[in-house]
């Protein structure tokens, strides 16, 4: 009797230390999840300010080109067109950012925990 309580008591106690363990886990994967969604949002707004910023040299480009006063709109464009290719760019990182921290779901966890249920599982039929 005294060998099935102290297996008993052993298991409760590698259980409780796994789940501990396994929630820590899942914590340090949301984290990193949660930073990747931040900086991917981050691109995005950079994205955004650089397409904004290009849209503003094109306004001053065209009022430029209408008034003729100055061949500085062809130097408007030109900074135009750098700043949309950046905002592209920018924006580019920022979706693939986002879409490495998506889903919010820590997966390798699951899988990790679904792996230790299958284990006591297939020990306690022996």
């Amino acid at each position: 009797m005294t060998d099935t309580h102290k297996l008993v008591n052993d298991l409760s106690e590698q259980v409780t230390r796994l789940v501990k363990d396994e929630l820590r886990l899942a914590r340090l994967e949301l984290t990193e999840k949660g930073k990747r969604a931040g900086f991917g949002a981050g691109l995005f707004g950079a994205a955004g300010m650089a397409a904004f910023f290009g849209g503003a040299a094109l306004v001053a480009a065209v009022v430029m080109l209408l008034a003729l006063v100055l061949p500085g709109w062809a130097a408007a464009a030109i900074v135009a067109g750098a700043l949309f290719i950046a905002s592209a760019v920018l924006g580019l990182f920022g979706k693939n950012e986002v879409k490495r921290a998506t889903p919010p779901v820590p997966e390798e966890t699951i899988a990790s925990v679904k792996a230790d249920i299958d284990m006591v599982k297939e020990r306690a039929r022996r």
